[in-house]
């Protein structure tokens, strides 16, 4: 009998390309925040892709970027952290737009650390033949050591099949990190937080998603469910006006998605109480980062 596969595999690629989509369809699973918006991932997320007689963890990592701030610093820490600690890497380009310079840092980065890469070029549903053709052929002379190229929608599942196969050939052996059934190494707390996060992502203007957290305040047993008592930071008055909406109304949008997303991910009733606060330029605010997980 063949020895068991096990390893650690860092999910690179520029913001908004599609990495936390990918983590959730090569799972099963809905564990990492998606929105179209950049810096959806602010942390390292682990997720378990179980094989037979294999099993990739998948590192969710936040975009390789330019530090702005004490937040944006962190999560590029974190990016540098995960790449030393992986047994291979999944280079994510995006074949909706350019092959630019971000995806060129993170191509050499990946040669540096020596890591055996598959290159993933996502959303070719959303483009034409020729302009998939295109961006294969920049990528790979970006690098061109990779064990395999795989075009896919990491939305609607194309190509997904395909990249499973080449999974179990990056892995070393070992024994599973995860038992069978589980698919991240997240927190009730966590993933409560990233699901409500994602909710609010998706509904909100450009101006407020990089200005806004998520904390949880409390989770606690219900006769029939589960209550979940939550803030959302905001910088700014405005932002906070924005985030509650009309009398009430964005805030009661949000809650509702994510009430539904965590009924869904937790197989039980949830309740959700949520409310809005302005702390002022938290994504300084070292201590603020640390409480919050970042």
């Amino acid at each position: 009998m063949s020895a068991h596969r096990s390893g650690m595999v860092a999910l690179a690629g520029r913001p908004n390309v599609g990495k936390s989509t990918l983590a959730n369809a090569l799972s099963g699973t809905h564990v990492a925040a998606v929105s179209p918006r950049p810096q959806t991932t602010r942390r390292r997320l682990a997720v378990a892709v179980h094989g037979d007689g294999w099993q990739a963890v998948l590192l969710d990592i936040p975009g390789f970027q330019t530090p702005r701030d004490a937040l944006t610093r962190r999560m590029q820490q974190t990016v540098d952290s995960t790449l030393s600690d992986c047994d291979a890497a999944i280079f994510m380009v995006n074949a909706a737009e350019p092959v630019g310079g971000g995806d060129r840092f993170i191509a050499e980065r990946l040669v540096a650390a020596k890591l055996p890469v598959i290159v993933v070029v996502n959303k070719v549903d959303e483009v034409d033949p020729q302009r998939i053709a295109e961006t294969i052929a920049i990528v790979s002379q970006l690098v061109p050591d990779m064990v395999a190229l795989h075009p896919v929608s990491a939305l609607s599942g194309d190509g997904l099949d395909a990249l499973m196969t080449e999974l179990p050939d990056l892995l070393p052996e070992g024994p599973p990190y995860f038992p069978p059934g589980m698919t991240t190494d997240q927190t009730m707390e966590e993933l409560a937080a990233e699901l409500i996060r994602e909710a609010a992502l998706v509904r909100l203007r450009e101006e407020v998603p990089h200005a806004m957290a998520v904390q949880i305040e409390e989770i606690t047993p219900t006769r029939d469910g589960i209550r979940i008592d939550a803030v959302i930071y905001v910088e700014n008055n405005s932002q906070k006006g924005i985030v509650v909406g009309k009398a009430g109304s964005m805030i009661r949008d949000i809650g509702s998605a994510a009430r539904r997303a965590l009924g869904v991910a937790w197989g039980a009733e949830v309740h959700l109480s949520l409310m809005v606060k302005v702390r002022r330029k938290w994504r300084e605010d070292e201590s603020m980062l640390t409480r919050l997980g970042l």
